[in-house]
């Protein structure tokens, strides 16, 4: 009975680490029978790396962006989801409020880094508000359709049970509209992590994205731009993982149980 389970673990590994293999092969051979002096191959990227590690630049530049993705999207989280609440509460409010969010959401964030720049200047607070921004909106909506999908039966159940308005939002709403918010915020921090390397690349000079346009100016270090490639990869991988663990949590699939 445990032999399936065995190998459908070993077979989640072995897959993936399959393809890894076959995508640095392809890309190898790519490079050497292209003969191009530009595009850098695995190893010289590895190489890279070390450079990279042995500079102290590899952990620092990382761990600049996670700490702006992590100001600018807590920020965002810890305004958007009450404000969500209540506009997925109030749908007379959520009127008066959805066309102004309609036109402000759809603008790319990217347009905002000049508008940033000139209010806040060259530098860590600039980058952080781009982050702000990108994540509000996505979170504020994903959070006003979910309290909006809850079933008409959880309130009335609720309010047959003598909850308040604020309780019932508490105890009833936001439990049930969970495994919506967090599909948003899941997308959200996605975003998040992307507008933070286009972001690095004009309003500051730390980071990943800055690691890969300040490689190509100084001396067209293509090997250091993929390994900052590489890395922002590697870690928006890690900051998915991490935030899909929420989705298993007891209290997120509560709602989900509920849905059927």
């Amino acid at each position: 009975m445990n032999a399936p389970l065995q190998f459908d673990r070993w077979e989640r590994y072995f897959w993936p680490l399959l393809a890894i293999n076959i995508t640095l092969a392809l890309w190898y051979f790519s490079v050497r029978w292209s003969g191009t002096e530009i595009f850098p191959s695995p190893l010289d990227v590895e190489r890279g790396m070390a450079e990279l590690v042995h500079r102290g630049l590899l952990w620092r530049y990382t761990l600049n962006s996670l700490s702006r993705v992590a100001f600018g999207y807590v920020s965002a989280v810890l305004i958007g989801i009450p404000a969500g609440l209540v506009l997925g509460w109030y749908p007379a409010a959520a009127d008066m409020v959805n066309p102004l969010i309609q036109v402000i959401r759809p603008v790319s964030p990217i347009a905002w880094i000049p508008v940033s720049i000139a209010w806040f200047g060259i530098g860590d607070t600039a980058a952080t508000f781009l982050i702000f921004l990108a994540s509000f909106f996505p979170i504020i909506v994903a959070t006003m359709n979910g309290v909006r999908n809850v079933p008409s039966m959880y309130r009335c159940a609720g309010r047959n049970f003598g909850l308040s308005p604020a309780n019932l939002i508490a105890k009833v709403v936001l439990p049930a509209a969970l495994p919506q918010i967090v599909v948003g915020l899941r997308i959200t921090l996605g975003i998040a992590w992307l507008v933070v390397v286009a972001a690095e690349m004009i309003a500051v000079d730390s980071g990943l994205g800055y690691l890969v346009i300040d490689s190509r100016n100084s001396g067209k270090r293509y090997d250091l731009v993929v390994a900052a490639m590489i890395l922002i990869g590697l870690t928006g991988l890690g900051l998915d993982i991490a935030i899909r663990r929420i989705e298993k949590l007891k209290s997120v699939r509560w709602g989900f149980r509920n849905e059927h």
